[in-house]
């Protein structure tokens, strides 16, 4: 046994997943309660697809109420502690982002999964799935808990058995701006590959940017670029939604279950591909009804 798992047996604090563990048999020891509504998703500053990806931020019914997947396993008691009380007490509105077939998500989301099929409301507002073995899961295509356990279901993956709800971050009024194209194509990476010193120098002398700047300076990139090569998930969606051309460098499984496909590549050879891309039109109207309509049924469901 490793040591991280001896120490987290002993004093939980000191392994993640014991800590998640441990929160998720509180919660679900607990009486619960619809005091509210809470929007739960990964809420993380130096990630901007992560942070913008949130359906409190675009719909005032939701009481701009939210709450960090990853409190489950923080390391303050205080937090969570509070997390546990938040959970507790109100209805639950899940996603968006890459909730779905990742590990560092799994006791969350299976957690939810029990308390919805115990009574408690809750909504899977347009997370997708997020598989790093993306081999393994497009030859399965199965998600990794029981969606139809709950209340009311939107992902963002399309024609996968539940209904098409792509990421609500469509609804940011940052896209109805105009943006002049000033170069080519542009590289914008994902915040692990922005970490990577050998990749960084590998691109230099490329446009370059990433998904850890704001949202002000991502969108920009993305407006003055006429195709757009990533590997982050919300940098391909935005792409798609300003009608650029699309090259994406898959990391996981999420970048193959959008509805509207874009060229699949790689750093070693996107220039070969730079004219294979073509771009849609419309998508951004279609993705805002869509969202506008689930909304109305989650607030009808939540009585809000």
């Amino acid at each position: 046994m490793k040591i991280k798992q001896i120490l987290g047996e002993l004093i939980p604090v000191f392994d993640g997943e014991s800590l998640k563990k441990h929160v998720a048999k509180k919660v679900l020891r607990s009486d619960q309660f619809s005091n509210g509504v809470v929007n739960i998703h990964r809420h993380d500053l130096k990630n901007v697809g992560d942070f913008y990806c949130a359906p409190y931020l675009y719909f005032e019914e939701l009481q701009g109420q939210f709450l960090d997947i990853y409190g489950i396993r923080n390391k303050s008691p205080k937090i969570r502690s509070h997390w546990i009380k938040t959970v507790v007490n109100n209805d639950l509105v899940i996603g968006g982002g890459g909730l779905l077939n990742l590990p560092h998500f799994g006791i969350q989301m299976k957690l939810f999964e029990a308390l919805a099929k115990k009574g408690k409301k809750i909504v899977i507002w347009g997370p997708g799935h997020n598989a790093v073995d993306y081999h393994n899961f497009n030859a399965n295509k199965r998600y990794n808990v029981d969606l139809n356990a709950f209340g009311l279901v939107g992902v963002r993956d399309f024609n996968l058995g539940f209904e098409w709800v792509p990421c609500v971050s469509c609804m940011n009024e940052i896209f109805d701006r105009p943006y002049n194209e000033e170069q080519e194509f542009g590289i914008l990476m994902g915040k692990k590959s922005a970490k990577r010193p050998d990749l960084a120098k590998k691109l230099a002398k490329y446009p370059l940017s990433s998904n850890t700047t704001n949202l002000e300076e991502m969108i920009s990139f993305i407006g003055k670029s006429h195709i757009l090569v990533t590997d982050s998930y919300h940098a391909m969606y935005w792409g798609i939604l300003m009608e650029k051309k699309v090259i994406a460098i898959p990391t996981t499984s999420k970048f193959f279950d959008f509805k509207y496909k874009v060229v699949i590549s790689s750093y070693d050879s996107f220039e070969d591909d730079l004219k294979k891309p073509g771009f849609y039109t419309g998508v951004l109207e279609e993705c805002r009804d869509i969202n506008r309509k689930f909304a109305d049924r989650v607030f009808d469901y939540l009585n809000l």
